[in-house]
């Protein structure tokens, strides 16, 4: 008789033809049989139920996904993306690029969406010519996420005058040059007289000089200064100075008023003048004061003292180009127009100008005082 055996025992099965042994395992019918590799290779044919359908199913997914998302694109669009494109055109797009029929064996998850991504991109590109007036409805709104505040203001206000420094100073000059024909112009342009358009420029640029490019380097060498209050109105009030090398003392320095070798006198004289319309004062035209201060001291107060009068000196200097001219019983605008043109041309106006950026190259350059 033969001998029971369990579920999983082994047979060795001789075949007289061969001369291996075939290890089987045994196994109820139920189960699916497994194989050594030694099998033939019919035998080794994946267990698929259905690929067909498998595949199939993947595609509508993919196409479902899309149709999905094409809906969302519409809803984010306007009225007019919705009247060019309709739904039966995207399906019909969509169709185009993802064949449903069973031609590719079934992939991983990861390659399916792998499609799904290159579809949307492939359905941009197509888009592109029904989207044409969209993208062009939102260019305005695009570029205004992008530019900065002078392109939007060129964007917008295409008509917006825009000046450089140069055009700045060389408004300032134009406008010394009427003072100094017409010695009431300065006055009238700061006491709101003149309205002229003419006239405002040359007042913003006379601003501009003051509140851009003077004032606050001022401000900043005396902050990182040990200046007193009393020689820095000094160096305020008269628009000459010389500084004169001496012998060295061991002193206070007048200027910051600690303990220094003084080697510097600072020489100040000139009349006092007022700091908008330019106009003298004749109090004391003949007061000076002479300081003693140490290195760095004087140093600054060359720097300070350059800047600080640097639009009066301009304007003495404009002053004397017209009192040079000779030309009589003409209109001043001409005189003006024609004194500006010469002054240019022979380069006076750019050099005053690199004198000015030199002077705040100075004042910027100045190291804090230790």
């Amino acid at each position: 008789g033969k001998r029971k055996r369990s579920n999983t025992s082994v047979l060795y099965d001789s075949d007289e033809s061969q001369d291996s042994d075939i290890m089987v395992r045994k196994v109820f019918a139920k189960r699916r049989c497994i194989m050594d590799e030694d099998d033939s290779s019919e035998e080794q044919q994946p267990d698929k139920t259905c690929p067909t359908e498998n595949d199939s199913t993947r595609k509508q997914k993919v196409f479902a996904k899309l149709k999905e998302l094409a809906r969302k694109r519409r809803s984010c669009s306007d009225a007019n993306w919705e009247d060019s494109v309709s739904e039966a055109e995207i399906e019909e797009e969509l169709l185009c690029h993802i064949p449903l029929t069973p031609t590719e064996d079934s992939e991983s998850d990861s390659d399916s969406m792998e499609d799904f991504i290159v579809e949307e991109n492939e359905d941009d590109d197509n888009d592109d010519d029904n989207t044409e007036h969209m993208k062009s409805e939102n260019q305005p709104q695009q570029k205004q996420q992008n530019m900065s505040n002078s392109e939007l203001l060129s964007y917008y206000v295409p008509q917006l005058p825009r000046c450089d420094h140069y055009v700045h100073f060389k408004r300032i000059v134009q406008a010394f040059l009427i003072n100094a024909i017409d010695d009431t112009f300065l006055s009238s342009l700061y006491d709101g007289t003149r309205q002229k358009k003419y006239a405002q420029d040359m007042l913003l640029s006379l601003h501009y000089l003051d509140d851009r490019f003077i004032q606050p380097r001022l401000e900043n060498l005396i902050a990182r200064s040990h200046w007193k209050a009393r020689y820095k109105e000094r160096v305020d009030c008269y628009p000459d100075v010389r500084i004169i090398l001496k012998n060295p003392k061991n002193m206070s320095c007048q200027a910051c008023e600690l303990k220094r070798y003084c080697k510097f006198n600072v020489l100040l004289s000139g009349q006092l003048y007022n700091s908008k319309t330019l106009e003298v004062d004749d109090f004391m035209s003949s007061d000076k004061q002479v300081l003693q201060v140490g290195t760095v001291c004087a140093n600054r107060t060359r720097v300070y003292h350059n800047l600080k009068h640097f639009k009066y000196k301009l304007f003495v200097d404009c002053s004397s180009v017209t009192g040079l001219d000779g030309v009589e019983d003409e209109p001043v605008k001409d005189t003006v127009e024609r004194l500006l043109s010469r002054l240019e041309e022979s380069g006076w106006i750019q050099k005053r100008y690199d004198d000015l950026e030199d002077c705040m190259d100075d004042a910027d350059s100045f190291q804090e005082e230790k």
